[in-house]
């Protein structure tokens, strides 16, 4: 009987514990809430950094919700004018130099963007977590000297890029200060950091990220830097067409 008692209290233990954390789809909702706008306009800066080398891509890009980005970039000149064009699950390159438009899909999403630790999937993954996934609190942890809560995401489907996600949120602000990102066998895949936060257009924001594809032995990692964002901006709806690819 004893051991039936303790049993029990073990469990209600448990229960109490899981039952102090927060839902975790209003967590990522909350999320959302804080990194969403229903347009942004944005400079930034890509480094790419290996072991033997490091790169700097600039560019300027804008989004409308989550079907549509232009993204084109301004330096170094030997990639300046290149364009990407995101509509639904459609995505499109075009390379002034050869006056070639190219339409990136099945395969060719898994590449590396420039070299970078982010694929063409990674940049289509639309930012709607809570469609894709299960979303559950598992425990609280401390990222960059900030409290936050961790999240366990599980796909709801089998097409979904990583299978299992972590996500680390931060209690106050509500950034996803860190994400791993996982196969189906539960391998690490790739890992990413918020390491610089800024106050813009009344809301906390990335500042500088950090992506690592843990599967590249040569890769330092990428940082993204967000040099400037406007949200709720007004943007020509010629920008997210193909015509504006060659303009």
């Amino acid at each position: 009987m004893k051991a039936k008692k303790l049993i029990t209290l073990l469990l209600c233990s448990v229960m109490i514990v899981f039952a102090a954390y927060p839902d975790g789809r209003e967590l990522i909702k909350k999320m959302d809430k804080i990194m969403a706008s229903d347009t942004q306009k944005m400079t930034s800066k890509m480094i790419i950094s290996t072991n033997r080398t490091s790169r700097t891509i600039e560019t300027r890009s804008y989004t409308k919700g989550e079907d549509y980005s232009f993204t084109e970039y301004l330096a170094p000149a030997r990639e300046e004018g290149i364009k990407m064009l995101k509509i639904g699950d459609d995505l499109w390159t075009y390379d002034p130099d050869a006056d070639r438009t190219i339409s990136i899909s099945g395969h060719m999403l898994r590449q590396s963007i420039n070299g970078s630790d982010l694929s063409y999937e990674d940049m289509m993954s639309d930012e709607t977590i809570n469609e894709d996934y299960t979303a559950k609190t598992v425990g609280e942890e401390v990222v960059f000297e900030r409290s936050c809560w961790l999240i366990e995401l599980t796909a709801l489907r089998a097409d979904i890029a990583y299978p299992t996600r972590k996500l680390w949120i931060d209690k106050e602000r509500y950034l996803p200060l860190r994400g791993e990102y996982y196969a189906k066998s539960g391998k690490l895949l790739k890992r990413m950091e918020i390491r610089q936060v800024m106050q813009t257009g009344g809301r906390w924001f990335p500042k500088e990220m950090h992506y690592q594809d843990v599967l590249n032995k040569k890769s330092q990692g990428t940082s993204f830097i967000i040099e400037s964002v406007e949200f709720d901006v007004d943007i020509p709806t010629y920008m997210f067409t193909k015509a504006a690819l060659k303009k």
